[in-house]
């Protein structure tokens, strides 16, 4: 009886401990990343906000999932911009594969309106919505590998999948009588949302660049690419945008606070040390 007694109270040990080592560890890196986060503020003087979106797994089960910008990222970052003076800057940082246009959209016309400067950092990637997010700041600092994207619509569910609207619209421009209801109403609605993507790059950028507002919203909005080109910092300055490559250090810091895809190997590996050039003194 004993020996039983001992072997439960070891396994609720067990249990226990396994439920509250993540539990705290979250908390310190939690912790850590809200440091990280105030040093940059003080350091820039300005408001930080990050939308990080990394593949994730769900608890217990491991199983990936995607996040992607959604209407409670809107709700947040709305509020942040509204607990902010109107004459402190704003630094967003970006890392998101893009979401809803809604919540994109209000994103996107929020900093907009705010009085101070906007400066959205893309250390590694804000495609899609993350670029119609991107448009609305004074100036986008880039790291010289990190990439936008197109902002063309896709369209679809979550059965059969998502196309792009501009696809839609070239399919049902070949001659085909056979066409049904669902594919006409389809290709409506991506006439639609591809008229109402360019006309919102046009109202995010037309103050700043009156003269390329329309060519941008053409560029971007109409399927010149698939979804995922990659566009990048010397491509984002041909078409008129406003890039830089001053991305903070404090930046990267930042983003290692983030969790990263659970994996009982890693992929990637290598010593996390800066090594200086050969012949230089440290």
């Amino acid at each position: 009886m004993t020996v039983a007694i001992l072997i439960l109270s070891l396994i609720v040990v067990l249990v226990a401990a396994a439920l509250m080592v993540p539990r705290l560890l979250r908390r310190r890196r939690d912790r850590r990343r809200s440091a990280r986060l105030r040093a940059l503020e003080q350091s820039r003087g300005s408001r930080v906000v990050t939308m990080i979106h990394r593949q994730e797994t769900v608890s217990l089960l491991g199983i990936p999932f995607r996040r992607f910008i959604d209407i409670e990222d809107a709700e947040q970052i709305l509020r942040a911009i509204r607990m902010t003076p109107a004459d402190m800057p704003i630094d967003l940082i970006l890392h998101t594969p893009g979401g809803l246009v809604l919540a994109s959209d209000q994103i996107a016309h929020a900093l907009k309106r705010h009085p101070g400067r906007v400066t959205v950092i893309v250390p590694h990637y804000a495609m899609s919505g993350g670029t119609l997010v991107a448009l609305a700041a004074d100036e986008i600092l880039m790291d010289p590998d990190a990439v936008l994207g197109p902002v063309d619509p896709q369209l679809g569910n979550p059965l059969r999948g998502s196309w792009p609207a501009a696809s839609i619209l070239a399919a049902l421009a070949q001659p085909n009588p056979n066409r049904d209801d669902e594919t006409l109403i389809l290709g409506d609605i991506a006439r639609k949302a591809v008229a109402q993507v360019h006309d919102t790059v046009v109202d995010l950028v037309r103050e700043r660049m009156p003269a390329e507002a329309e060519t941008l919203a053409t560029t971007l909005s109409e399927g010149r690419w698939t979804h995922d080109y990659p566009i990048r910092p010397e491509q984002a300055r041909a078409l008129g945008l406003p890039v830089g490559d001053a991305v903070p250090e404090g930046v990267y810091e930042l983003m290692d606070g983030y969790p990263r895809r659970a994996q009982r190997r890693p992929s990637v590996e290598f010593i996390p040390t800066p090594y200086r050039e050969p012949g230089k003194e440290g």
